[in-house]
């Protein structure tokens, strides 16, 4: 039986949210979405209710705040903070404080189970790990659910309803997987993913009802602009016709880029920083912190606020006089927006390429954030890459016999364009482009709120699935590889060469698997071995069963998989198998291997990293 709501939770790396469709309202009347508010603590002693629970975790020491004024109304003992207080108090004590968890959460090169936030935490220090950081806001948000709304009624917990949990479409396998496990670990099961700018897609067509379809024509393009506190998130839509009725199709994803507010939030605090300087006092490394997230504050004062001109920053000071060391200082919205449009969304050509630096041989462990941070030259670079998909899948407009690839209208999202100067130059500079290719303007599609759009467009996407409402083809939005060893003569001191075999094609569907034609594979069993998998943005063509020779610069590795496939028999051995690959309800990736007799199977999932069963 399906679950009277369907929830939408947009679990950000700066807010999260939640909203929900209640499917048991009374007949004629039609279910939309609702935004829950979300009690959390504000002050300490004080819980109030919220439209948006930030997704900060402050972890307190020892006897450092007064006996339960963390408590909420479901946990009268609860020894940290979710939320606007932890938010806030963190930023005076950066080093108990987490922040910006989800991008820890894809980053490959830590241990992500392990216990490391907050980053650089002074010894013996609580600490938690970005899986169970994740797991915290989640939790909450379960909590204030089941307090708000579900009450005593259990049919009407969270944990039983169909919850469709947003991730940026540029997550691979591993990063979704993980999400999904902090979903679980909170006590959700009933889980599927939606990629954020889908997500907030489906809100402005919500937000528009039947008016989305005299806003977007046949053989328009529309590029969705994500910039959310971690990461830049670019993807493209296909307005196509398909029986006389337009359909929609994600054609394109980015890369993932981890470039957002929270580089925005630096950049700020390294201006003030140097006017401190230049007043005569240099800030420590703990005051730098303190900056930083002070300067957060004052930019989404300015965001909220347009009329304001400035607003204002703080760090304490050092030594026996801490308040009246104080340090003062304004962000001017001016200088608040030529640092960040001149920095981040910078004029460029239509070829640029983003920059790529040489890494210095040694550098500090931290999160791998893109080393340039002009926003339009990665988005210059996107467009570049999928020129040919533009090509391919969008046809004339109405009246237009000229195809350019080109897009033609833009839907912002994230936090960072509450700034109408960076949408409007985002606008300016893509027209620009375009102008120099002879296409037309882009138009700007409005109506989202920012904040809320992805959390509304997933509770949209969960009526879409029980047949109610748009759909979004699209299917995986890369496709998957599985490095296969080839069979040449060893060579002394180089490694075999490694094929690429497709296994999952760009598009496939969510729930639904597949045969890998031709040839069959040797598994070795019984002993450890390594499982390169691989993915690709940009070779859309390749079906299943597809060897590629030659793929490096179109297909990028992930994490490899170590693991030993266990056999009654053959332990050691290489055992002839056929491959099948499946991708989840939830869009994660599975692979299983069909001994040659089918009486054996073996099943691998791109995320795991204990033995498959």
């Amino acid at each position: 039986m399906a679950s009277r709501f369907v929830v939408g939770i947009d679990l950000g790396t700066t807010n999260s949210t939640l909203a929900y469709v209640d499917t048991g309202v009374p007949e004629g009347q039609e279910p939309v979405p609702r935004t829950l508010p979300i009690p959390q603590v504000v002050q300490l002693g004080s819980v109030e209710e919220r439209p948006l629970l930030p997704s900060f975790l402050y972890l307190p020491g020892p006897n450092e705040l007064p006996a339960g004024s963390l408590k909420l109304p479901w946990a009268p003992n609860r020894d940290f903070a979710v939320g606007e207080f932890a938010r806030n108090h963190g930023g005076l004590v950066p080093t108990r404080l987490v922040s910006s968890a989800k991008s820890w959460l894809c980053h490959a090169g830590i241990d992500r189970r392990v216990s490391v936030l907050p980053w650089k935490a002074p010894e013996g220090s609580r600490q938690v790990s970005p899986l169970e950081a994740s797991t915290l806001f989640l939790k909450h948000l379960a909590e204030a659910w089941n307090h708000s709304i579900a009450g005593a009624n259990p049919d009407n917990r969270l944990e039983v309803q169909d919850i469709i949990l947003t991730v940026p479409a540029s997550f691979d396998a591993v990063a979704r997987e993980l999400t999904v496990e902090a979903a679980r670990a909170a006590g959700l099961e009933n889980v599927t993913l939606l990629e954020e700018p889908q997500a907030a897609f489906y809100a402005w067509i919500d937000a528009q009802g039947e008016a989305w379809r005299k806003s977007v024509e046949l053989g328009d393009a529309v590029l969705i602009c994500d910039v959310g506190g971690g990461t830049t998130d670019l993807t493209l839509i296909a307005v196509a016709e398909e029986d006389g009725n337009l359909v929609l199709t994600r054609v394109a994803v980015g890369d993932h880029i981890l470039l957002g507010g929270d580089n925005m939030d630096l950049a700020l605090a390294h201006t003030m920083g140097q006017a401190f300087a230049a007043k005569g006092t240099k800030l420590d490394a703990g005051q730098q912190l303190m900056l930083w997230h002070s300067c957060r504050a004052a930019k989404e004062k300015l965001f909220a606020e347009p009329k304001l001109a400035s607003a204002p920053v703080t760090v304490l000071g050092r030594g026996r006089s801490v308040i009246g060391g104080t340090l003062k200082g304004e962000l001017v919205r001016a200088e608040m927006e030529r640092v960040l449009v001149e920095g981040f969304f910078p004029e460029c050509p239509r070829d640029a390429e983003p920059r790529r630096t040489r890494a210095a041989g040694l550098q500090e462990l931290g999160l791998p954030y893109a080393s340039d941070p002009a926003i339009t030259k990665h988005l210059a670079h996107f467009l570049h890459r999928h020129a040919e998909t533009l090509a391919e899948r969008v046809g004339p407009r109405r009246g237009k016999k000229k195809v350019v690839a080109h897009p033609t209208a833009i839907l912002f999202n994230g936090g960072v364009f509450k700034a109408p100067a960076l949408q409007q130059r985002v606008v300016s500079v893509v027209n620009q482009w375009g102008e120099a290719a002879g296409a037309q303007a882009a138009k700007m599609l409005t109506g989202n709120d920012l904040d809320l759009a992805v959390a509304r467009g997933a509770a949209y996407y969960g009526q879409v699935r029980r047949g109610k409402g748009v759909r979004i083809r699209g299917g995986a939005a890369r496709s998957y590889y599985v490095g296969v060893e080839t069979s040449l003569p060893a060579v002394p001191g180089a490694a075999p060469p490694i094929k690429a075999l497709c296994v999952v094609p760009f598009g496939m569907e969510e729930g639904t698997e597949a045969d890998v034609p031709g040839q069959e594979f040797g598994l070795v069993v019984g002993e450890p071995v390594d499982f390169r998998f691989l993915s690709s943005t940009v070779r859309r063509n390749d079906a299943v069963g597809t060897l590629v020779d030659d793929w490096e610069g179109q297909i990028d590795e992930l994490p490899p998989l170590t693991t030993t496939l266990q056999s009654g028999k053959n332990e050691g051995q290489t055992v002839p198998v056929h491959l099948h690959s499946k991708v989840t309800e939830v869009g994660t990736l599975e692979l299983s291997c069909h001994s040659r007799d089918r009486k054996q199977q073996w099943k691998l999932e791109f995320n795991v990293r204990e033995r498959s069963e």
